[in-house]
């Protein structure tokens, strides 16, 4: 049976119905993080101008009054992922005929500012991968973040069937659906398939516990483990680590390759990115590693 699309009149849209609308259009796994990002972005938006406004009703200099207001406060990153939410809405209301003019236009994005502290140091991280005191799950998460350099979610979502251990690689989803391919090295190797030991296709990393509410099928072990989330991923390590990021394994292997000379496309292989200037954040060199990059090249030094 086909679902049967019924299209909004102009005068009939609120922003409440818009905003359920746009989000709807984010229908694929891959999308559910963006989708509850910018879930809580329209639905505060939505709540503060009331869910019956009509979309015409908003004006440019109540929204930007309003929205200025609430987060003047807020980091760069935090306040234009804010408003790349509003401004992907408007675009898609546009389209449908229900706003004739994106009401944030008169707010500009934010220069982020330079954040060079986001890596971990190699002693830390060597620390974080030999704790004995955390489960073998973690260990094996942790490790393999590190040296494959892969998002955090992308680890999370690979099953058993996606894992190809003799050649010490897996098939994983990337941000924005694409299939790629990440490889790992020993230490990965070698802590694996301890916790797979020899399980039937399903998630890689999963709860302690069975699950307590109903979930899909793809998300369930053949014992009824749920597939771990992000949140209690990243729970443990913030605890391991003195409040460290789960993300930051991922940031501090390419800052460290890129402090050892790994290229460009080699960083862009490893981390998935399609766009130089994504990847540009990443790969910032420290100040300890230009100060040993300097020193072994210094001519007096070799004299």
């Amino acid at each position: 049976m086909t679902a049967t699309v019924h299209r909004l009149a102009p005068a009939a849209v609120t922003l409440g119905s818009a905003v359920e609308a746009y989000l709807a259009t984010f229908r694929g796994a891959e999308q559910a993080s963006t989708r509850r990002k910018y879930g809580q972005i329209l639905g505060r938006i939505a709540a503060e101008f009331g869910t019956g406004t009509g979309l015409d009703e908003i004006s440019a200099e109540a929204f930007a009054a309003r929205f200025g207001s609430q987060c003047a406060d807020r980091a760069p990153a935090t306040w234009n992922l804010s408003l790349d939410a509003i401004r992907s809405a408007a675009a898609y209301w546009t389209a449908q005929g229900w706003l004739a003019a994106d009401f944030s236009r008169m707010l500009q994005r934010r220069k982020p500012r330079p954040d060079r502290s986001r890596a971990l140091d190699a002693a830390e991280i060597d620390r974080l991968l030999s704790c004995e005191d955390i489960g073998l799950r973690e260990r094996v998460l942790w490790q393999m973040a590190y040296e494959t350099a892969a998002r955090s979610a992308e680890l999370l979502g690979l099953n058993v069937e996606d894992l190809d251990l003799t050649n010490r690689r897996a098939r994983v989803r990337r941000k924005g659906g694409a299939v790629d391919i990440i490889v790992w090295q020993t230490g990965t190797a070698r802590l694996l398939p301890r916790l797979l030991k020899g399980r039937n296709p399903g998630p890689v990393f999963v709860t302690d516990r069975k699950a307590r509410v109903q979930l899909p099928e793809a998300d369930l072990d053949e014992h009824g483990h749920a597939r771990l989330s992000y949140q209690q991923a990243e729970a443990v390590f913030k605890a391991a680590s003195g409040g460290a990021t789960l993300h930051q394994l991922r940031y501090s292997a390419l800052t460290h390759d890129a402090e050892d000379g790994t290229g460009t496309p080699m960083l862009m292989a490893r981390s998935g990115h399609t766009s130089v200037r994504s990847l540009a954040k990443y790969a910032r060199v420290s100040a300890e590693a230009l100060a040993r990059y300097q020193a072994e090249r210094d001519p007096a030094r070799r004299r």
